[in-house]
């Protein structure tokens, strides 16, 4: 599987999934995931509501520390 990173920390909401919706638009092409990651506070909702309006879903989602979420959301 194809995963692309996305290093968002230092962005606030709603400028990470905002981000992501560039991404998923520009059509990834052979690119099966992506891996984010995201030190907004709000990012762990945020991000559930993103994958619910774009059909996508969260393959994992961990707390890295430091206010530091990780997550992996299938394309």
């Amino acid at each position: 599987m194809e995963t692309k990173l996305m290093d968002l920390r230092g962005l606030k909401c709603p400028q990470p999934t905002l981000k992501m919706t560039i991404e998923l638009r520009l059509g990834l092409a052979n690119i099966d995931a992506i891996e984010v990651l995201a030190d907004c506070p709000t990012f762990e909702n945020d991000l559930k509501s993103w994958c619910d309006r774009n059909k996508r879903t969260v393959l994992w989602l961990r707390d890295e520390g430091n206010g530091v979420k990780r997550c992996q959301v299938r394309l």
